[in-house]
């Protein structure tokens, strides 16, 4: 009978992660038929529900075209990695929002944490 009871809590605890485990759409599945993504069009749910290589990718992406259109040719490694974590926080609980908003936003809070006045 204890034999038993442990080989159902064995089966119960190895097979619950495989249970509760969310498939990951790649990032590719929204490509037009050439391949191109419209990052202006990309959803907050669609980042969270990406593979972590995918939305590291695309948020370094971002964070290029942000600073080419800054004119900035530098890489802060660290900042980059609090933004992009402020950023995937924001999008898993605005999953509606697009992802242009969610920065758009976290870069409006660090500025203002940083005392920098936006008009």
């Amino acid at each position: 009978m204890i034999r038993s009871l442990l080989m159902v809590g064995v089966v119960l605890a190895l097979g619950a992660p495989a249970a509760m485990a969310q498939t990951a759409t790649p990032l590719l599945a929204y490509a037009d038929e050439n391949g191109f993504l419209d990052v202006q069009a990309l959803t907050c749910a669609q980042l969270a529900g990406t593979y972590q290589q995918d939305a590291d990718a695309l948020t370094a992406w971002y964070g290029g075209w942000y600073n080419g259109l800054a004119k900035k040719h530098f890489y802060d490694v660290k900042k980059s990695k609090e933004a992009e974590h402020e950023v995937i926080v924001y999008c898993k609980a605005h999953l509606d929002k697009k992802i242009i908003d969610a920065i758009a936003v976290v870069f409006k809070d660090e500025r203002a944490k940083l005392g920098i006045d936006m008009n």
